[in-house]
């Protein structure tokens, strides 16, 4: 049954600039707008949408060989529910969480947590399997990360994160040809843009908190 399921969501069911798109990249490319569309708006149904964005291309990616950005979608459904769960009651006395600056202590937190992550993936794709981007992969597997955890603790920062990786993802899956895919992030590129600019906006609606 899983297995006609996965075989029906290759299926290519139409064409970008040559390369055929399957089920579920399309899917993904949907989902994928409107998640982060409603990540802009501070809107919490972001969270369910993107489950179904994260299985979709935990499918795509491993089929085109990018191991680190396959693996990436399972680390994102533990996120996802995190960040579902912080979104609604995050915040003091478990209210609904605002947007604050990022601190000094999660910035070093987050630097060498993407150091590392970058460093162990590269030596794991380089010498364990046949993937043509091993650095590439893991950069971006590696900024993703930082960014959706700070997407789920809603820190505006995060947006400035999603831009470069998405500036380093959208000739990546150009190259892999998955150019819907590539199409995705460059909407994406956009997008972060409008949550920046809404997300700069709230923080200063709210008191500052206290550095740590």
């Amino acid at each position: 049954m899983l297995t006609d399921v996965v075989d029906w969501l290759q299926q290519p069911v139409l064409r970008a600039l040559g390369a055929p798109v399957s089920r579920a990249e399309l899917i993904g490319f949907l989902s994928g707008v409107l998640t982060v569309y409603l990540v802009a708006r501070q809107n919490v149904l972001n969270w369910p949408i993107s489950i179904v964005n994260v299985l979709m291309y935990l499918l795509v990616f491993w089929v085109s060989g990018l191991y680190a950005d396959s693996g990436l979608q399972l680390v994102y459904l533990a996120l996802a529910g995190y960040g579902w769960w912080q979104w609604l009651f995050g915040g003091r006395d478990h209210s609904r969480l605002t947007v604050t600056r990022t601190t000094r202590v999660e910035w070093l937190f987050l630097a060498a947590a993407g150091i590392a992550i970058t460093a162990v993936l590269w030596v794991i794709l380089r010498n364990h399997t046949n993937s043509t981007v091993p650095l590439a992969d893991s950069v971006t597997t590696a900024l993703s990360l930082m960014a959706t955890y700070g997407q789920s603790r809603k820190k505006v920062e995060s947006w400035w994160l999603w831009i470069t990786a998405d500036l380093i993802y959208i000739p990546l899956y150009g190259y892999k040809d998955l150019w819907l895919t590539a199409l995705l992030y460059l909407v994406f590129l956009a997008l972060c843009v409008l949550g920046l600019r809404e997300w700069t906006r709230a923080v200063r609606r709210e008191p500052e908190p206290v550095a740590a």
